[in-house]
């Protein structure tokens, strides 16, 4: 597998690959609150406080859980995040992108970069098909019970995740190796390697960088939403990212076709290179 051409497909989760924030769908109605509620005071903290918005709703999750009695144990979170829903054909998706690829010689590597919990995006049916999921978590105590936040994701240090893909380095923790030169040829997923997928404004420097280093990047957005369609389309106009499409992940799908030009592209590309090195 080491001879293959390797391609990083990196997504967002909110919106992205589910048309919802994670919280939503379980853990916000368990603790007692509205959506609606939630998220109102988690923001009303930040602003307040003027705190990093990602940390507010992770200190808002510890505190409504506790004062519910809801539980903070990792497997819980989990649980709740077998209660997301997917849009249409994600779980298919990656079988069928990976046969694609792999029919081109090209190795598929599925990777989260997202503002979410990790926990939950752990408890989903198609966490197996990811190589890394970086991703909001939190630290636990000897019992197992979250305390505080480990990792918090925000719009900005997520394309520390970028990078960290582009140099093989999977560990959150390490920051040495991650400023250490590399030559791009030499790096194990070269950015012009990099497909991201994402729908709003936390991916919009994730999306710039990969499309600026010549990868590809795609707007998705949810197909039964006009509101959200537009603000993709502004960030064609604004030159932020290579594609929009509808997040629709099915075969012969707008996304699914457009994926497979890629992967083609990167293909020819591939092998055109090798003359020119010649």
């Amino acid at each position: 597998m080491k001879d293959k051409l390797t391609v990083a497909l990196i997504y967002d989760f909110d919106g992205t690959l589910s048309p919802g924030n994670m919280q939503e769908y379980d853990f916000i109605p368990a603790v007692g609150k509205s959506n609606y509620e939630f998220w109102k005071e988690s923001n009303q903290i930040a602003e307040e406080q003027d705190a990093d918005p990602i940390l507010a709703y992770m200190y808002r999750m510890l505190h409504e859980a506790k004062s519910s009695g809801k539980s903070l144990r990792r497997e819980s979170f989990m649980l709740s995040g077998r209660n997301i829903t997917l849009y249409k054909g994600v779980t298919e998706w990656f079988e069928r992108i990976n046969a694609y690829a792999a029919e081109r010689g090209i190795l598929i590597e599925h990777y989260i970069n997202s503002s979410g919990i990790r926990e939950m995006i752990e408890g989903t049916s198609i966490a197996p098909e990811f190589k890394k999921i970086y991703a909001c978590s939190f630290l636990y105590d000897v019992d197992g019970v979250a305390y505080w936040p480990a990792v918090a994701v925000n719009y900005t240090n997520k394309t520390q995740f970028i990078f960290k893909i582009n140099k093989g380095i999977e560990s959150v923790y390490e920051s040495k190796k991650i400023n250490e030169y590399i030559a791009e040829e030499e790096r194990p997923v070269q950015f012009r390697h990099m497909i991201y997928f994402g729908d709003g404004s936390t991916d919009i420097p994730c999306m710039k960088l990969v499309k600026q280093q010549g990868g590809h990047s795609i707007a998705v957005y949810n197909p039964e939403s006009e509101q959200k369609r537009a603000e993709m389309e502004k960030l064609i106009r604004d030159n932020r990212v290579n594609f929009v499409s509808p997040a629709d992940y099915s075969e012969n799908s707008e996304l699914d076709k457009l994926v497979k030009a890629i992967i083609r592209k990167i293909a020819a590309d591939n092998e055109l290179s090798k003359f020119y090195k010649k």
